[in-house]
This record gives structure tokens, sequence and C-alpha cells, in this order.
């Protein structure tokens, strides 16, 4: 499956994403529920539930197909699909002590001993450690349901809410919750898979009926 190739999204760099473009948001209010959390953009009406592959896999997640983008492409049919997640706050704290330790190696600045962060440059580990648990939860999107990512530009995702709003005020450990959507294509050899799947347990249903029945 093709995951470190999902492309071009957010904050503008990423470990497992190819990207050096910008933050891509749109404007969102501020929830004085959720901690200085971004509201959520409201879900687009119409597309099609998709069911995961594995009901273990990105919990509390959703993802619908929008619709036909492309088809008859070589590699397959492309669609749009949106997707609501959850980055997990245990992954942004681990993440956030990674990115503090890595730093503080290179960390000179003036009117600071060496190795120390000053205050002003906290904000910045913490938006980068949202950054990559964002990522990373777009990455688990594809293999959750089965879906394959595109190259280059056709591969940009976009995350609907302003995630500089989310870091004021946010609080090491909590979930972020987010809205994205991007371009992509079912994955055939998995699609295949969990209908073979399906198929099976289908059978062993009808198995058990007649057994009933036989009794």
């Amino acid at each position: 499956m093709k995951i470190a190739s999902i492309a071009t999204i957010l904050f503008g760099s990423a470990a497992a994403f190819t990207t050096t473009t910008p933050f891509h948001h749109e404007t969102s209010t501020v929830s004085n529920t959720f901690l200085k959390a971004v509201e959520l953009t409201p879900e687009p009406e119409g597309g099609e539930e998709l069911t995961k592959v594995s009901e273990t896999s990105l919990p509390g997640s959703r993802m619908k197909n929008m619709g036909l983008v492309e088809e008859d492409n070589p590699d397959g049919d492309i669609y749009n699909f949106w997707l609501t997640a959850v980055a997990n706050g245990d992954e942004i704290k681990k993440l956030r002590i990674q990115t503090e330790k890595e730093a503080s190696k290179k960390a000179n600045f003036p009117g600071f001993r060496k190795g120390q962060i000053p205050p002003y440059a906290q904000p910045k580990m913490t938006m980068f450690a949202i950054q990559e648990a964002v990522i990373k939860t777009c990455e688990a999107s594809l293999e959750a349901y089965g879906l394959q990512s595109l190259q280059g530009s056709q591969g940009e995702v976009n995350v609907n809410e302003d995630m500089q709003e989310v870091c004021k005020g946010y609080k090491l450990g909590n979930d972020i919750p987010f809205t994205a959507t991007y371009k992509g294509k079912f994955d055939a050899a998995v699609q295949a898979a969990s209908e073979e799947g399906h198929d099976t347990a289908a059978m062993e249903d009808v198995v058990v009926d007649v057994e009933a029945v036989a009794e």
C-alpha cells in the first residue's frame, strides 16, 4: 500500500510525507468547550460511507467517498475522499518530547545556555508535534479504509481546521479531532481480500443456519 507518497499536506514538512508546502486551512471559529480546539468544519452532504478494512484500525474515524474525479486512469479510478479522525494525544505528547530532545542537541540561542530551548520556541515544537501526529493519522486512514495515495500535486491533503488556532492554549496530551479531504484510489488487492473475507463470513452464516434447521 502506498502510504509514504500521500504527499503535499499540512504545515510544511513531514517525515513520512514529501511536502514542503504551507499548511492549507479554512477559516474556523474557536470552541470554548475543547481547550481552544477549532470547531470542526461541517460534514459535507452526500457521499458514500466507507467501511473499515479492519474494525480495530483508526478508532473514532469515518471516511466518505465523495465521488469520482477521474476514471479510466491507467493506475485506477481516482476519487475524492472526506475524512474525520482524531490525532491521538499520547502520540502528540510522545512526539513533542522527542522533538524537544532532538532540538536541544543543536540549540544555541543567544542569551541562553547551549542546549536550552527558549520559551518563544516552545510553541513551534508543539506545532511540529501536532503536525506529525496529524500526518500519521492521515497515513493510517489509507490503510484503515483500503486506499492508495496519489503522487505529486494530486496527492495534496487539505486539513480543514486551523491548527495554529488549535495550538493556542493546547494542553499537551489531549486528543485533536480534525477533518480532511484528499484524492486517492482504492487499493485493489486490499479491497479484493476484504470482499473475499465478507463472502467467507456470509457462507459460514448460511452453514450455521442450515445446521440449525436440521436440528
